[in-house]
């Protein structure tokens, strides 16, 4: 069976999801989609609208066939390792290709631009620590260093944020010399950061959130923008839970692990760096929601994306030590759900999967996948009584979901 593959965060899937996942399966000529998929904690440093569950039956509802869960060790970093541990999960898994969504919708640029880069890496790199020095935050100081460089026309628009995923997707493939071929589609009407609705049908799954946490948010109000599944899945998840996850449920412990901790202990804490730690203690002891402490803390230096990372790690006390940026594959293969289809994909390759596949949790454990299941028991302090419990519980009593 042909599997291809698709790196995503579903938060929540929308229909420029479906389109991508369609356009996937046609590009590749593929018999099954397999999904590399952020768990509880997301890349900008955001927990997921809903629990990893109610997305894995998002996209296994939608065309998914499996669903594998991207590692928090993965999930919550930037771009380059991001891709790295979900390229090793594809891989592993025996994709055929990979196929993303970007803003170029062009494989030709992408490879051009790594081309060009790769022949002009030191003067690059000079560039880049240039506009550093200029106060510029890393992902800025990358963009203005390329325009520097002046490339022609034919290269990647390094400014858009799929395109800097994607371009990191090709160079993961290329380093671990995955036999991957990797495709692109192109993002329809919606940018991945557009806050607003500019489409009848599309919209950003950033602009989807905006409008569900809004002072007047009802789910109606973004249902043209969603599949009728992904749809009936948020009525569920909102009846079942009483809301969705955002980061001002969780700015008291947030606040509270700040103001409890030492700055010499903070300074142990993932991506706390260069004296961020007094400048965290201070700002959360004025503030008293989420949005105003980030907005105190925000500089020019550090990207609003970067310090939400930088408070998922404190918030789940992810120290520097556990969070080895050298480590570029995943260390397994944790099975969120199947549909009939990927069952039989499973069963007809398990013997040659190249990592150890996980469908049940026990206590004995390695520690990329301690660091899933801290992340999902903090995730689950997001909520209240039965309904805490039901997420604490889920990590270990759930078995991967099954759509037939």
């Amino acid at each position: 069976m042909n599997a291809v593959g698709v790196i995503v965060e579903y938060n929540p899937f929308h229909n420029g999801h479906a389109f991508h996942l369609y356009g996937a399966k046609e590009q590749a000529n593929a018999d099954i989609v397999i999904a590399a998929m952020s768990g509880n904690f997301l890349q900008r440093g955001e927990p997921a609208l809903v629990s990893k569950w109610k997305r894995t039956e998002m996209a296994l509802k939608a065309g998914a066939d499996i669903v594998f869960e991207l590692p928090y060790t993965f999930a919550t970093q930037q771009a380059d390792s991001f891709a790295s541990g979900a390229v090793s999960i594809l891989a592993a898994s025996g994709c055929n290709s990979l196929c993303f969504g970007s803003e170029s919708g062009n494989i030709d640029s992408f490879y051009r631009t790594i081309d060009f880069l790769k022949n002009n890496n030191e003067l690059f790199q000079q560039k880049v620590k240039y506009h550093i020095a200029q106060g510029n935050s890393y992902p800025k100081a990358t963009s203005l260093a390329f325009l520097d460089l002046m490339p022609n026309e034919d290269m990647l628009d390094l400014s858009k944020p799929n395109n800097i995923l994607g371009y990191q997707y090709i160079l993961s493939v290329q380093k671990q010399q995955a036999s991957i071929n990797v495709f692109t589609v192109s993002r329809k009407s919606a940018d991945y950061h557009d806050a607003y609705f500019s489409s009848e049908t599309i919209a950003s799954a950033t602009s989807i959130r905006k409008a569900l946490f809004s002072e007047n948010g009802d789910i109606s109000s973004v249902r043209q923008y969603l599949p009728d599944t992904s749809y009936n899945s948020l009525l569920e998840y909102k009846a079942e839970y009483g809301h969705f996850h955002d980061w001002e449920q969780y700015f008291p412990l947030l606040k509270f692990r700040l103001i409890q901790t030492t700055p010499a202990q903070l300074k142990n804490i993932y991506e706390v760096e260069e004296g961020l730690e007094n400048r965290l203690i201070s700002t959360a002891l004025e503030s008293y929601t989420f949005k105003q402490f980030m907005e105190k803390l925000k500089t020019k230096r550090y990207t609003w994306t970067r310090l939400q990372r930088t408070c998922v790690h404190i918030l789940t006390n992810t120290t520097k030590n556990e969070m080895d940026r050298k480590v570029e594959k995943a260390s397994y293969l944790r099975l969120l759900g199947m549909t009939s289809k990927g069952r039989e994909y499973l069963n007809k390759h398990k013997a040659q999967l190249g990592l150890p596949l996980i469908s049940k949790l026990t206590l004995e454990q390695n520690e990329q996948l301690m660091l899933d299941i801290r992340a999902s028991r903090i995730y689950a302090l997001g909520t209240t009584g039965k309904n805490q419990q039901r997420l604490l519980e889920m990590e270990f009593k759930q078995p991967p979901l099954i759509l037939n």
